[in-house]
Order: C-alpha cells, then sequence, then structure tokens
C-alpha cells in the first residue's frame, strides 16, 4: 500500500473536517455540498486506518505481554493474523476511484430503430430506472421529455439525486455509470398481429451532473436560438417560442429544451445538461491522453455497442459486457437492479485490482 498517498489522503481528511467545522462556509450551500461528498468519501478510509493502526497496537501490547510471560504468546498469533484482512481492506480503498463517484446523474434516453416499439422500451428503461432511484431514496427530476403517440417516450432526460451527502461517498454515478450505452428488446410488440418477435433498441446515456465550478463555459462559445415547442405529434403544445436550442461552438454539442413554458426555464435545463456533456467529453479527453497500456484496457461504450439483452419469452436479461445472465427481467424491469449493477461492480474492482484500468462505462 502507498504510505505516500494514505498520508495525503488523512491530511486531506483533517483539513475538510476543519473546514466542515467552520460556521462561514455554510453561507454557500453548493461548496457545502462539495466539501461533505468528500469528506464523506474520504471517511471510510480514516476509519479503516484507524482500525489498522488500533489492531498494530494491540500486537505491540501483546509482544510485550508475551517477553515478560510466554503464556501469552497464542495472544500475539491471535492479534497478528487479524492483521493482513484489515491491510488489504485499506490497500483496496486506496486503489485511485473514479473521482465522480459521489456525483448526481443526467440520464438520457433516446428511442433508436424499432419506431413506436423503440419508444415503448424507452419508456421501460425509465420506468426501471425510476423505481430503482425509488428503492434507493434517491430523487428523480424530468429536465426535457418527449412522448410518443403510444405512450412510450421518443426522447427523455431526468436528473437522479440523492438525499443529502452521499453515504461513503457513494453517489448515484457510483451505481450509474454502468447503464450508459444501447439496449435491446426482444419481444412482440403490441403493435404486432402476427404474434411476431421484433428486435429494437434504445439508447441511454449518463452523465455525472456537472456543477458550474466543474465546467467553465464562455457566453461567445454559445449559439442560442428559440423555436415553438412540439408535442408527440408534432403539433405547436403553446404559443410562444420558449423552446431552447444551444449550440457549444467549440465541440459542436446541440442540447434542445422545451418542456418548461418560459424560455429562460428552458435555457437553464438546456444549460444543465450541457455542463454535464461538456464534463463528459473533457473526462474523455483525459483519457485518451493517459499512458498507452490504460488506453489499451480501458473501452469507451460507442453509442452503437449493445450493452445489455432484454428477451421478454425467455424472462431473460444478459448484459453482455461481462456474461452476466438473469432469468427474473420481469424483476429488473420493475427496479431490481442491485444484482446486475454489482456484478458489474465486481467486474470493475477485479479490473482495477489487476491492474489499474476500468470496465467499459463510459457514454
Amino acid at each position: 500500500m502507498s504510505n505516500d498517498r494514505l498520508s495525503s489522503l488523512l491530511e486531506e481528511y483533517a483539513q475538510l473536517e476543519k473546514r466542515m467545522e467552520d460556521p462561514s462556509i455554510h453561507a454557500d450551500q453548493a461548496l457545502v455540498r462539495r466539501v461533505g461528498r468528500r469528506f464523506a468519501e474520504l471517511a471510510p478510509i480514516y476509519a479503516a486506518n484507524a482500525e489498522l493502526e488500533a489492531a498494530r497496537a494491540d500486537l505491540a501490547a501483546a509482544k510485550e505481554l508475551a517477553a515478560e510471560d510466554p503464556a501469552f504468546a497464542s495472544e500475539v498469533e491471535a492479534v497478528a493474523a487479524a492483521l493482513p484482512p484489515l491491510e488489504e481492506k485499506l490497500g483496496e480503498m486506496l486503489i485511485p476511484r473514479d473521482p465522480s463517484d459521489a456525483k448526481d446523474v443526467i440520464i438520457e434516453i433516446k428511442a433508436g430503430e424499432g419506431g413506436q416499439e423503440s419508444a415503448l422500451f424507452a419508456g421501460d428503461l425509465l420506468r426501471m430506472y425510476t423505481r430503482y432511484a425509488e428503492r434507493r431514496g434517491w430523487v428523480v427530476e424530468v429536465i426535457d421529455s418527449q412522448e410518443s403517440d403510444l405512450g412510450g417516450v421518443k426522447d427523455i432526460s431526468v436528473a437522479v439525486k440523492t438525499k443529502g451527502v452521499p453515504e461513503g461517498g457513494h453517489g448515484v454515478w457510483s451505481r450509474m455509470k454502468w447503464e450508459g450505452g444501447v439496449h435491446r428488446v426482444q419481444r412482440v410488440p403490441v403493435t404486432e398481429s402476427q404474434g411476431r418477435i421484433h428486435t429494437s433498441a434504445a439508447g441511454v446515456l449518463v452523465l455525472p451532473e456537472a456543477e458550474e465550478v466543474d465546467v467553465e463555459i464562455a457566453p461567445n462559445d454559445l449559439r442560442i436560438d428559440v423555436f415553438r415547442s412540439s408535442g408527440p405529434g408534432g403539433q405547436s403544445v403553446n404559443t410562444t417560442d420558449s423552446a431552447v436550442r444551444i449550440t457549444h461552438i467549440p465541440t459542436g454539442t446541440v442540447v434542445s429544451c422545451q418542456n418548461e413554458k418560459s424560455q429562460l426555464q428552458n435555457k437553464e435545463s438546456a444549460l444543465r445538461i450541457l455542463r454535464s456533456r461538456l464534463l463528459a467529453i473533457a473526462q474523455e479527453e483525459a483519457d485518451a491522453a493517459a499512458s498507452d497500456s490504460r488506453k489499451a484496457q480501458v473501452r469507451t461504450v460507442d453509442r452503437s455497442e449493445r450493452i445489455r439483452t432484454y428477451n421478454f419469452p425467455q424472462n431473460r436479461i444478459t448484459d453482455h459486457r461481462i456474461g452476466y445472465t438473469a432469468y427474473n427481467l420481469d424483476l429488473v424491469l420493475g427496479g431490481e437492479l442491485d444484482a446486475v449493477l454489482d456484478a458489474l461492480g465486481e467486474a470493475d474492482r477485479q479490473a482495477r485490482l489487476a491492474g489499474g484500468s476500468e470496465i467499459g462505462r463510459r457514454p
């Protein structure tokens, strides 16, 4: 284990503890949340180190007693046996983790090929994530949405947030980052009269939600257009040009929002999504600039890459990245995602232990 890294993190923990005790910090709630998240992220490392130090002190005391009385030799062995698991636990905690793990997320779900059936499936994915969020005690907020004629979803953006500071720094991103990619469904569509199984897909994009301090956007880099909002069938849903389209000129990133009745509210929603997309782009560029060995091991999830299949006739769900298969599709769509996400998290943990890489999960 790296003593330098441990010392640095323990020093940061002590500094953050002092900041949390400073009354002046509470004038800025955004700052309180950022400091609180990092403090919660380092707290388990502090606790694990304290436990290890206490065990080492116990071992030293037992050795002193055994030197005076051989009857205590067995106690030395017992205390010494407890050290390796504690050292291993702390060593795993010191492996660099995803810096966005404590963040909330923005999830974008888009219907793909398959027409109405794809839009209905996108709606199923939205309900799955919403129910999972409810199980975790998270809050789901719709930022922008376009529904289809049959009640499905053409395109929707939602924010998923923890209530307060996430325990241990494990925010929504630490669980939901695996979901970005193409999700494929195999089932008999409601529009199919012959009972034939069709295959369609929906794309999911998961972004750590960026705060204003994470991404600096120059006003001159933005082109802002306004237009009239439209409903499922293309008809105008209000009589004013309240919908907003923002283009970030340097990257060509385009975000449109039309859910709110006011142009200002739609602009704020679009900027919120834009910040998160730009943060993701910056993280991608950082990955690309990493060492050759890391670039060879880290795989980005291309929009065309199928990550998971939902097979209704067999009640089967398969995650193709790690070969995970289970026959409880009905439960998964009902929000019981933990088994799938746990398997992905464990695969990522093993990959990082083996060589510092991560399984593919970037949007």
